[in-house]
């Protein structure tokens, strides 16, 4: 097997990051759960009113649907682990295809954190969610040097 060049090994440890990042975010959705759902609530007039008249325990209770968020976020975390890597098993075989696609995961990934920004989020939140557009980022940067094309086109 053909040695790695130095930002194809990069990009594989920010993916690992990425990954432990998520695992992160997962456990945390699953510990401050109540803190996302009042974070929720305060972009949803008919919630807010259910919770300002009788709290959390009264919006759980009423019609409202609250956000399935630990679901998602388990969910999410699968569908990025396994897409991820079997990605990083093909840019280490040098297909040139793999980086392609890594590039609209970090892209698309990239813009969903991007939209969750936009709304109210509880600052430990919004501090990941500025992670791991910085680590999206470096990983574009190092999918994109000129020894990783090199790498790919050999």
């Amino acid at each position: 097997m053909r040695q790695l060049p130095t930002p194809v090994t990069r990009s594989i440890w920010v993916v690992r990051a990425l990954v432990g990042w998520g695992v992160v975010a997962t456990v945390l959705t699953v510990v401050l759960r109540d803190d996302l759902i009042l974070a929720w609530a305060r972009g949803n007039q008919a919630a807010q009113e259910v919770l300002d008249e009788g709290g959390l325990e009264a919006l759980r209770q009423s019609s409202i649907r609250i956000p399935g968020f630990v679901a998602l976020t388990v969910t999410l975390l699968v569908v990025y682990v396994a897409l991820v890597l079997v990605l990083v098993a093909f840019l280490r075989g040098g297909y040139p295809w793999s980086r392609m696609v890594l590039t609209a995961t970090a892209g698309s990934t990239s813009f969903a954190i991007a939209v969750g920004l936009a709304r109210y989020l509880p600052p430990l939140f919004a501090a990941l969610a500025v992670g791991a557009l910085l680590l999206n980022l470096a990983l574009l940067w190092f999918l994109w040097q000129r020894e990783t094309t090199r790498f790919l086109r050999d």
